[in-house]
C-alpha cells in the first residue's frame, strides 16, 4: 500500500474503498470484503445512508481499528456550526467508532463557514485526525484556507482520464492540500475501460486499464 501524508503528519493510505451507491443490504459485507482483499481506508458519507452498516463492516473484519483508516462527510442539511458538530457525533455512533480520521464538508454551500468551525473543535477535541472538504473549487478553497484557523487537509473532487483537474490540482499543491480523487474510473461511464489510448498505453505496459487510470 502507498501513502500520502497530509499536512498536519496524518499518514493516509493512497488507495480507499468508497461505498457510495453501495445498496445498504450489502454494505457490510462489501466492507469486510474489501479489508479482507487489503483495503485500509474506507469513505463514506452521511448522505450515503449506509454508515451503520459500513460500521457493521468494520467490525465484521475483524481488524483493529489502528489499522483503518475512516472517512465520512458532513452532509449540507447538517451544515451549521451546532448541527454539523451534532452530526459528527451521530455519524460516530452509527459508525460504532471513537474517532474519525478524516471528515469531509460534502458541498460547498450553505453555512460552510459555520460547519468548518465544528469541524475544528472537533479536530483540536481529538475526535476528528484530519478535516478537509469535499467538490470545492479553486476559489472556495482559497476562502477557506486563508480566513480560517485551519486550512483544509483534503480536497476530494472528481478526478479521472477525462476530468483530470491539472489546474485544480496545481492550486492544491501550492496550498498544501492533498488531492483525493472519487469516481477515479468514471463510474464506468463514457467507455472507460475500452477507450483506445488508455487500451494502447495498457498494452505498452502489460497493465489493465483500471491499472494505468489508478495510476
Amino acid at each position: 500500500m502507498e501513502y500520502a501524508t497530509l499536512s498536519n503528519g496524518v499518514i493516509m493510505p493512497k488507495l480507499g474503498f468508497g461505498v457510495f451507491q453501495v445498496p445498504g443490504d450489502e454494505t457490510a459485507r462489501c466492507v469486510s470484503d474489501a479489508v479482507e482483499v487489503g483495503y485500509r481506508h474506507i469513505d463514506t458519507a452521511q448522505s450515503y445512508m449506509n454508515e451503520s452498516e459500513v460500521g457493521q463492516g468494520i467490525r465484521d473484519s475483524g481488524i483493529d481499528r489502528s489499522e483503518l483508516f475512516i472517512t465520512t462527510k458532513v452532509w449540507i442539511e447538517h451544515y451549521g456550526y451546532v448541527e454539523a458538530r451534532e452530526s459528527v457525533e451521530r455519524s460516530l455512533r452509527r459508525l460504532g467508532l471513537d474517532y474519525l480520521d478524516l471528515v469531509l464538508l460534502h458541498q460547498p454551500f450553505a453555512d460552510v463557514y459555520g460547519s468548518w468551525h465544528a469541524l475544528e473543535e472537533l479536530y483540536k477535541e481529538g475526535k476528528v485526525r484530519a478535516i478537509g472538504v469535499s467538490n470545492f473549487s479553486p476559489v472556495r478553497l482559497a476562502d477557506l484556507a486563508a480566513f480560517n484557523e485551519i486550512a483544509p487537509m483534503i480536497n476530494q473532487v472528481e478526478t479521472n482520464p477525462f476530468h483530470q483537474q491539472i489546474a485544480a490540482h496545481e492550486h492544491m499543491v501550492a496550498r498544501h492540500v492533498q488531492h483525493e480523487a472519487w469516481a477515479p474510473f468514471g463510474e464506468g461511464r463514457s467507455g472507460m475501460f475500452t477507450n483506445p489510448v488508455l487500451s494502447q498505453i495498457a498494452e505498452d505496459h502489460g497493465k489493465s486499464v483500471a491499472q494505468v487510470v489508478l495510476r
